[in-house]
């Protein structure tokens, strides 16, 4: 099925309008108490790309098929709450998120998995290789710094000027705190504040492309589908309500461990979310095999700006990392 792309109706989009056709098959499955849906391609050691807020599966559509063509079994789920995934009231936490993960990759009949993650996805890959790191080969982050480096910094920069000025860069976290304002601005006018996040955070030869204008729309399009933009608000929620709860002091001290995992990351040069010395301040939490890249021209999307550099950074680590592994 294609997606309807008139982003103007009044009309909520249904929840298969997201299965855009394409080199690969659709699958719903179950995984830790819902149904995930997931296109998939490709045979091989598995991959799982986990996409960031506001997208859904479709936004690896060039790492679906590039990465199959190098000889992976490739899969990108809808998330939790996006897309034609279920969308509960509650499970948000990182604690489930990994959880929903983790027992994809099982449901798939497969033991380990690499996991590549962009923003929100990034730190959901993170934290799967910190709860449930039998089930990881790898962990490939884009624009997703570790996440005790992402709260280090924010802090940080909220007492510190010269610390940077992550917290400002991140401002739109504390902004989804209020209760169902939130959603209505991220829904209002067919969900035009989602373009408009893609185009402020966007390098600025992607965004006057005509690429653009198509991620843009069955972005738009996605967020309206009913129930997606309160479950991709929670997320952030989650991130700073988790400060202070119970739950959230035992994520920080489990993932405060140092992986022992092939890892690489990824960054936008031109991002103005994700700050450069963030990135580098996840070392701390890191192997010796950890490459870092930055990516010339590209803004918060790497993968969607230049996926052709993104797709042969991937391949050449994921290659790499089997090697380290053995």
């Amino acid at each position: 099925m294609t997606a309807s792309l008139d982003v103007r109706s009044r009309s909520r989009p249904d929840p298969s309008s997201v299965r855009v056709d394409g080199p690969w098959a659709h699958r719903d499955l179950y995984a830790n108490g819902i149904k995930l849906h997931l296109a998939e391609v490709g045979e091989g050691p598995m991959v799982v790309l986990l996409h960031g807020f506001a997208g859904f599966w479709w936004t690896w559509r060039h790492q679906l098929t590039a990465l199959g063509d190098a000889g992976y079994r490739v899969v990108a789920p809808d998330l939790r709450g996006y897309g034609d995934s279920d969308k509960p009231p509650r499970g948000y936490d990182a604690w489930t998120l990994a959880g929903d993960v983790g027992g994809l990759i099982k449901s798939l009949g497969e033991r380990k998995a690499h996991l590549v993650g962009h923003g929100w996805g990034g730190q959901l890959a993170w934290a799967v290789a910190g709860l449930h790191p039998r089930l990881v080969h790898s962990v490939s982050a884009i624009a997703a710094p570790h996440p005790l480096a992402l709260r280090a910094r924010i802090g940080r920069s909220m007492f510190h000027r010269r610390a940077g000025n992550q917290a400002r860069a991140m401002g739109r976290l504390f902004g989804a705190q209020l209760p169902m304002l939130p959603e209505r601005r991220l829904t209002r006018d067919g969900a035009a504040a989602v373009e408009e996040r893609l185009r402020a955070y966007g390098g600025p030869q992607w965004t006057e492309s005509a690429d653009f204008a198509d991620v843009a729309t069955r972005f738009r399009e996605a967020m309206l589908v009913q129930g997606v933009a309160h479950s991709a608000l929670e997320y952030y929620r989650w991130a700073v309500r988790s400060q202070i709860r119970t739950e959230g002091r035992r994520f920080a001290e489990v993932m405060s461990r140092p992986l022992e995992l092939p890892t690489l990351r990824l960054r936008g040069e031109l991002d103005p979310v994700i700050l450069d010395e963030t990135v580098l301040a996840s070392k701390s939490w890191l192997p010796s095999y950890a490459p870092y890249r930055t990516l010339t021209g590209a803004g918060h999307y790497p993968h969607l700006e230049t996926p052709a550099a993104v797709n042969r950074e991937l391949i050449e680590f994921l290659r790499e990392s089997r090697a380290q592994t053995r």
